[in-house]
């Protein structure tokens, strides 16, 4: 089993910088796979960006490639996002995820990773 745990969000201004963080405990390994997902209301769980952790491989969704930075500290066993220029389309609670599964990049979809976080509130005002 892992444990992820978000922490980060808050209330910031468009054009504000966040630094999310996901702290992951238990059975983690080099070869697993994490990523930012996030939910606004009415609207289904998306992809922001992952990374692997054994090659330190990224991805990111459109809406976010340019502005925002995903990362990790082996040593922590944390992953970070750091989000610049923030918009209030932004606004949406930020889950962390991670899966076992021997993908070759990050995936996109929801179904391929099997842990997730409590997520963490992040909101743009304009």
């Amino acid at each position: 089993q892992v444990q992820l745990v978000e922490s980060g969000g808050g209330l910031v201004q468009a054009g504000d910088s966040l630094r999310l963080s996901c702290a992951a405990t238990g059975r983690t390994d080099s070869n697993y796979i994490m990523g930012w997902f996030r939910q606004a209301p009415g609207k289904e769980r998306e992809f922001v960006a992952g990374i692997s952790w054994r090659t330190g491989g990224t991805r990111y969704a459109d809406s976010v490639k340019g502005r925002s930075t995903i990362s990790k500290d082996s040593a922590k066993n944390t992953m970070y996002l750091q989000m610049n220029s923030l918009k209030p389309e932004d606004t949406a609670n930020y889950y962390c995820a991670a899966t076992s599964w021997g993908f070759a990049g990050p995936p996109r979809t929801t179904g391929a990773y099997d842990y997730w976080g409590q997520g963490t509130q992040v909101t743009v005002s304009s």
